[in-house]
């Protein structure tokens, strides 16, 4: 259900065309944090609620939409409106009809799992834009570095669980992302300058590891080719 409840988060997202550090804050909060808790949250809390047991996909959908409208009420003046996101979810959760008492009650439900511990500051999404725009400036090839296919790639790191946990390391996981889309978006014959040794020295995350990330994002993107035997 995670993988359909990403899905879902990404789909509800360009449908209420928030902006990309909403999305991605909404699936920093759900997928790495609300995702990973609410079973514990369950187990450790007496108080047993609807929403959560037994979980369903249909909740997990209110959950996703539910982390959107936190982020928003984060990053957008004004957020979204519970009015807009009870459409949305009228339009595209078939399993089970949400009122508005239940997205304000799932809005509870998901800051007591995260322990009311909301901070986005720290996302791989905004340590990638402040990396992109720091090679805009040093190097005019930066220009060719699309943006869209940086946002495409963190979309694709969140279909498996083993590719999203390299969102726990979101500096080192920018700068990977960044040197795979130079190298994907950039002419084969352009692509002259080192960005390797640069992100090392603008970050100081370690080269070993973000060589690990680029080998498993570009593994993950790409697939890896069965090898015939001898």
């Amino acid at each position: 259900m995670r993988l359909q409840a990403l899905e879902f988060l990404i789909q509800s997202a360009r449908k209420l065309e928030v902006l990309p550090i909403v999305k991605y804050s909404a699936l920093a909060l759900f997928a790495d944090r609300f995702y990973p808790s609410f079973s514990r949250f369950t187990n450790g809390n007496d108080t047993r609620h609807w929403l959560l047991e037994p979980i369903r996909e249909s909740s997990l959908q209110l959950f996703s939409i539910v982390s959107i409208w936190i982020s928003s009420k984060i990053h957008d003046s004004p957020p979204v409106s519970v009015k807009s996101l009870k459409s949305l979810g009228d339009k595209m959760i078939k399993e089970q009809h949400f009122t508005t008492r239940d997205f304000l009650e799932a809005e509870v439900v998901f800051m007591q799992v995260l322990n009311f511990e909301i901070g986005t500051s720290d996302i791989a999404y905004t340590f990638l834009e402040e990396l992109l725009a720091q090679f805009r400036e040093v190097v005019r090839v930066g220009e060719l570095v699309k943006f869209e296919a940086c946002m495409d790639i963190m979309d694709l790191l969140y279909e498996k669980e083993e590719t999203s946990i390299l969102y726990c390391s979101p500096c080192s996981l920018a700068a990977s992302i960044l040197i795979v889309a130079y190298v994907i978006t950039v002419p084969k014959q352009k692509c002259e300058f080192p960005i390797l040794l640069w992100v090392n020295f603008i970050t100081a995350c370690k080269e070993e590891e973000i060589l690990q990330m680029i080998k498993g994002i570009l593994n993950h993107i790409f697939g890896i080719l069965p090898r015939h035997k001898e």
